[in-house]
């Protein structure tokens, strides 16, 4: 389907995926306390980053246990990405099928699953668990867009603000107390395990809406056929616009950038002669000031309707922190810091946005979602192993650092795509 500008009406048959009455109904009535649909926003978008963020302070401990080598370390980051990217091709299905508040629900369960089989002795439960924990991730990722866009239509910038900001302060919150929960629960064993009480809690916290909602979806399916439309034959329509491209490659290329982070930022740091800890302390500053970026750029995209230039402002100041940290790592490494981290919150909240702006339903930006994560993190997951082979191959950073500043040249003109006033 061909990108038209956004002030022309639009109607597509094969996208009126309205919602049958008995389903209908169960939202009108879960939806009187918006409050608490937003409570459960909040919660899992606590969870969809901090099993992966508490993994990156505690990695040379890991890798010590295992006897991993630098490569094989990378997996613990590689593995989650590639299973976020696949278990995205599900998720609209699964959703359709069984209901967004259901798979929600399960994808915690999910998740915490995953988080306590990553602490099993055996090196393989390790990374089967950092499987199912990207899997899960995976499925909250890909529903969370369509799920604002649905139940929060004229607030969906503001939402989308919230979520990704909260999804930061999780992944924030997990960096910074990985190494303080290390030592007050005797191992990193513990500090892993430990996120698994946050999924439980938002799972439970999902548990009424989706019992609710997976009546009236069984209830539709029992007593109505299928109903036009709901079918799957608009699936290739995305593919063939160049815009959901654009959006697709800046969520992989922005995610690429933010997982080599996740992966090697603090060893940056101690192989240039910073202590663990202040490296764990610059490490944690770098994803908390991503909360500025991913509140304020959602917002300014939403009152704009041509978005490209906060997305050339956020490449621009990424390009200038990578090239201090290449330039003089330990000597600036706060500036530094601050200027990537204001820029990744910046261009993943830009990224989730795009999903929403760009499209015209819930429908659609449930599989632009779909599309630009799936595709997003299988490239993103070639980042943290590319870069730590490169380092093991090189001896220093200088190189791996270099292509960072090559990813924020494919950012810029991404960017610059995908923030024209256009809808898929």
């Amino acid at each position: 389907m061909p990108e038209t500008r956004s002030d022309i009406p639009l109607i597509d048959a094969e996208e009126d995926l309205t919602p049958t009455p008995s389903v209908a109904a169960a939202r009108r009535g879960l939806l009187a306390h918006p409050a608490f649909v937003m409570l459960g926003i909040v919660l899992a978008s606590l969870n969809m980053r901090a099993a992966l963020s508490g993994v990156s302070p505690l990695m040379s401990e890991i890798s010590d246990h295992f006897h991993l080598a630098a490569a094989a370390s990378s997996l613990l980051t590689t593995i989650p990405l590639v299973f976020m990217g696949l278990g995205s091709i599900a998720a609209p299905r699964l959703a359709r099928r069984w209901g967004t508040e259901a798979v929600l629900c399960g994808a915690l369960v999910l998740l915490c699953g995953g988080i306590l089989l990553r602490v099993a002795p055996p090196v393989v439960a390790l990374f089967v668990g950092c499987a199912l924990v990207g899997t899960a991730i995976a499925l909250l990722n890909v529903l969370m867009p369509g799920l604002v866009k649905r139940d929060f239509p004229d607030r969906a910038a503001s939402m989308t603000a919230l979520y990704s900001t909260t999804l930061i302060l999780g992944a924030t919150g997990a960096a910074a107390s990985s190494v303080p929960l290390e030592n007050a629960l005797g191992g990193w064993q513990g500090s892993l395990a430990s996120w698994a009480l946050l999924a439980a809690v938002a799972a439970l916290a999902w548990l009424p809406q989706a019992v609710v909602t997976r009546r009236a979806v069984r209830h539709d399916r029992t007593s109505a056929a299928p109903r036009a439309g709901a079918g799957e034959g608009d699936g290739p329509r995305l593919t063939r616009s160049p815009l959901a491209w654009q959006v697709t490659l800046m969520m992989g290329t922005q995610s690429l950038v933010a997982y080599v982070c996740i992966a090697w930022m603090p060893t940056i740091f101690t192989d240039h002669g910073m202590s663990k800890n202040q490296a764990g302390l610059v490490y944690a500053f770098y994803t908390l000031v991503q909360m500025a970026g991913s509140f304020v750029a959602p917002l300014l995209a939403g009152r704009m309707r041509d978005q490209r230039v906060p997305a050339v402002g956020v490449v621009v100041l990424m390009a200038a922190g990578i090239t201090g940290l290449l330039v003089a790592p330990v000597a600036g490494a706060w500036l530094w810091a601050t200027l990537m981290g204001v820029a990744q919150g910046g261009l993943l909240g830009l990224a989730l946005t795009f999903m929403v702006l760009r499209t015209r339903d819930a429908h659609t930006a449930s599989r632009l979602s779909g599309m630009a994560q799936t595709w997003g993190y299988l490239l993103a997951s070639v980042g943290p192993f590319a870069i730590g082979w490169v380092y093991g191959e090189t001896g220093g950073w200088t190189l791996p650092i270099s292509l960072l500043l090559v990813a924020c040249g494919a950012l810029l003109f991404l960017g610059l795509g995908a923030g024209r006033d256009r809808k898929i």
